[in-house]
C-alpha cells in the first residue's frame, strides 16, 4: 500500500461507513445501531517518494550519465499479533537494486525509517536501519531483503468505552436520535482519530535524493 507524505510523511486517516462489515471500518447495522469494527492493528505502507532511491558517482551531476545506483522498496508485507497489551506489528520487504558500472564485486548500503504515526500526524517513534546490497563481479542487479518492527500500546489503539457507547447505542427506528449520524460528533471523530496507528516504512533519504524523486 502507498500512502501520500509531504517530507517524508503527512498522513491523513479516514473512517468510512459501509453496508457490510470489514475490518477496520465503522458499519451501520441495518439502520438501527452502530457496529464498532476498528482493527487495533496499524495500517503499514510506504510513503510517497520514499520507496525509491537514487545515487550518482557525482553529486552535483544528477543526469543520467552521472547515475550509480538505483533502488526500489517493494513487497511490503505485515502481519500483527494483537492478543497482548503490547500489539505488535511486522513487515518485511524486498529491495530490487541495479547499478551502471558492474566492474568489480561491490557492496552497497542503504539506509530506511520505520516511524509510527497517531491520528495521521504525531510521531510515536522512528528507527533507522541499513540494508545491504552485494553485487558480484559482472552483475548488474542485485538484491536484499528487510525485517521491522513496532510495538503500540493496546490501550491507546482501543476507543474509550464512553465513545464506544455512543457509537454502538441501539436507536430505535422513528427516534430523533436514529438520525443522527455519531460519527460526525468531533468528540467521536477525535476519538477515533486517536487510535488509528500508521507504520511507515521507506527509504531514508537525504534533502536532494528526496527533491530528485518528487521532481523526476
Amino acid at each position: 500500500m502507498k500512502l501520500r507524505a509531504s517530507a517524508f510523511f503527512a498522513l491523513s486517516a479516514a473512517t468510512a461507513l459501509a453496508a457490510c462489515s470489514n475490518e477496520g471500518e465503522l458499519v451501520l447495522n441495518e439502520g438501527v445501531g452502530i457496529t464498532s469494527v476498528l482493527t487495533l492493528c496499524p495500517s503499514v505502507g510506504i510513503p510517497d517518494y520514499t520507496g525509491d532511491v537514487t545515487t550518482f558517482r557525482n553529486a552535483e551531476d544528477t543526469t543520467t550519465a552521472s547515475l550509480d545506483v538505483s533502488a526500489a522498496l517493494t513487497d511490503l508485507r505485515a502481519t500483527c499479533n494483537d492478543t497482548g497489551e503490547q500489539i505488535y506489528s511486522e513487515a518485511s520487504f524486498t529491495v530490487n537494486a541495479r547499478r551502471t558500472d558492474v566492474r568489480g564485486a561491490r557492496s552497497v548500503q542503504l539506509p530506511y525509517f520505520v516511524t509510527v504515526l497517531r491520528g495521521g500526524s504525531a510521531v510515536v517513534s522512528k528507527r533507522l536501519g541499513t540494508v545491504t546490497l552485494s553485487f558480484a563481479e559482472g552483475q548488474e542487479r542485485a538484491m536484499a531483503s528487510g525485517k521491522v518492527g513496532s510495538f503500540i500500546n493496546r490501550a491507546d489503539a482501543a476507543l474509550p468505552e464512553d465513545i464506544r457507547e455512543k457509537i454502538t447505542k441501539r436507536r430505535r427506528p422513528g427516534d430523533a436520535e436514529a438520525a443522527l449520524d455519531p460519527l460526525a460528533d468531533p468528540e467521536v471523530k477525535a476519538a477515533i482519530a486517536r487510535t488509528r496507528f500508521e507504520m511507515l516504512v521507506g527509504f531514508q533519504l537525504t534533502e536532494a535524493q528526496l527533491a530528485y524523486n518528487v521532481t523526476r
